[in-house]
């Protein structure tokens, strides 16, 4: 299979929510992001997170093509969040977009920022 680049899509997020009880729940997070990636086929190839004493949270999540990652401030009511897919073996650029679309769902969120890299 010839490589179509190695270019892809990265979507950084900073988002704000009144949905306080999302922002403290990164197992639950995980579970989400887990089935949504599954939706898409894009392999896990490994999980990383962090609760802190407020219960905020930080995860990363490596997938075969790239990664993704929060940060969550829930004495703001806000999170950081961004996802990148190389696009190697197909182009991911409409998955990556799905992805973020669904996380701002999910948080039930107001976009502060979203900037789109090329890469």
């Amino acid at each position: 299979m010839k490589p179509l680049s190695s270019k892809g899509l990265h979507i950084l997020l900073t988002l704000e929510t009144q949905s306080e009880d999302l922002l403290l729940d990164c197992s639950r997070f995980l579970k989400y992001t887990e089935s949504i990636l599954e939706t898409k086929e894009v392999e896990i190839v490994g999980i990383t997170e962090h609760v802190f004493d407020n219960q905020s949270f930080t995860a990363a999540v490596c997938l075969k093509e790239s990664h993704l990652c929060i940060h969550t401030w829930p004495e703001f009511k806000q999170l950081t969040f961004d996802v990148f897919l190389c696009n190697y073996t197909q182009d991911n650029t409409q998955k990556v977009e799905q992805i973020a679309d669904e996380i701002v769902q999910y948080f039930n969120a107001d976009v502060i920022q979203k900037h789109k890299i090329h890469r």
